[in-house]
């Protein structure tokens, strides 16, 4: 893969109704303060994304394998599983929001009211594009990005062209440090996904530049919609802003092919996440069975602790990446040692990195919690690698 398939896989990933919505959060800040803070987190978040491909790029290895580098064969069965949930219920809340858009506007235009149907159908489309396999993905979703950047256009269009977007102010407890932070963990979502795709550039340096750009352009893009959206009418659901532009059934299919490229990618890295498990299973097919589960969940979840979800996702992944990170970098640790079963050393850091992330964002610092947790998680890491060096359960070697 080159680097322009990198852009427009990540530019697709994150053209999604998810980081509308999170960027409605940001409202009670106003626009200027808003999109600074959108702008800051992600050049932070999307830089410590792209530092994870790096690692996949250069290894070949997706990336819940990469973990193997610093907490062993059992400690990369444990991220695994946990990845495996949290793809889950991205997938899961995806269907639910895209569905909720669809039922949105299948309710104003013809007044045909069915969540569960719309969650099936979206369901369906997601498995279907991963039964398509990697160069149907490719060619299905250069065409797709194509759509949905004209998708941004008119977006665009109807939020900017509202003269009270920049002086209009809403009450809210919104912090520049809560919204830096908010912006820095949606990339950070995507930290235990992206060695799956950059193992296949072409270059490291093609994988790192082009998935870098094409996130950072749509993600703070999709942030900004939503947050002048929730400014201007209180709403940042794209459904009401794409009506009242009159895109009518065209909205319908854009709704659904956002959600269905960006969805596509947690399902199937949750299937890859699996052959960390079931080495001998085949990707694709338990990918397809994680949309299943999703779907299937999507009919039940309730999102509306859709920012919680957000924190308990930084607080796992952020400590986790500081130490593989420090690891790789820093200590330069550049292979799995298939012999070692679990590093407690590791282990021990990134539990005390998931209680400081929960202290850290009690602080509301200005920079949020996810940076300073990484920077002192990895520093204290390789700080007392050398000290915890026997701190290891290691495979047993039998003598014949």
């Amino acid at each position: 893969m080159t680097s322009t398939n990198y852009m427009l896989l990540w530019f697709g990933a994150a053209v999604s109704i998810a980081e509308i919505i999170t960027g409605g959060l940001l409202a009670p800040l106003g626009f200027v303060q808003g999109t600074t803070a959108i702008v800051l987190g992600h050049i932070a978040g999307t830089t410590l994304l792209v530092l994870g491909g790096i690692i996949g790029s250069q290894t070949k290895l997706p990336a819940i394998m990469t973990t193997r580098l610093s907490f062993g064969v059992y400690g990369s069965y444990l991220f695994a599983i946990l990845n495996i949930m949290q793809l889950i219920g991205w997938t899961a809340v995806m269907i639910v929001a895209g569905a909720r858009s669809v039922n949105q506007i299948t309710k104003m235009v013809w007044s045909f009211d069915h969540m569960t149907l719309w969650s099936v159908v979206i369901g369906a489309l997601i498995f279907m594009w991963i039964a398509g396999g990697t160069d149907g993905m490719k060619k299905i979703n250069s065409a797709a990005v194509i759509l949905l950047f004209a998708l941004t256009v008119v977006l665009s269009g109807v939020v900017f062209s509202n003269s009270e977007l920049f002086t209009r102010q809403l009450s809210g407890d919104m912090t520049f440090g809560g919204a830096f932070e908010l912006s820095v963990i949606m990339p950070l979502s995507w930290l235990p996904l992206i060695a799956d795709y950059t193992r296949f550039a072409r270059k490291t340096s093609e994988g790192a530049w082009g998935s870098w750009l094409g996130y950072f352009i749509g993600s703070c893009w999709m942030y900004i919609i939503g947050l002048g959206a929730a400014i201007i009418a209180g709403d940042s659901d794209p459904a009401a802003m794409m009506l009242a532009a009159n895109l009518g059934l065209a909205a319908l299919g854009i709704v659904v092919l956002s959600t269905v490229t960006t969805t596509f990618l947690d399902a199937y890295s949750a299937g890859v996440s699996c052959v960390n498990l079931l080495p001998k299973a085949s990707e694709r097919t338990l990918a397809l069975v994680m949309t299943v589960i999703g779907a299937a969940l999507a009919i039940v979840i309730d999102i509306e602790q859709y920012e919680s979800f957000l924190y308990a996702i930084g607080s796992v992944f952020a400590p986790l990446f500081a130490v593989l990170l420090a690891d790789y970098f820093i200590l330069g640790r550049r292979q799995a040692d298939d012999g070692l079963l679990v590093n407690w050393g590791a282990v021990i850091i990134w539990i005390l990195g998931v209680v400081m992330y929960y202290q850290f964002v009690k602080l509301d610092l200005v920079v949020g919690a996810t940076v300073p947790v990484m920077i002192i998680t990895a520093g204290v890491y390789a700080l007392a690698a050398r000290f915890m060096a026997g701190w290891k359960t290691v495979r047993e070697v039998k003598a014949f």
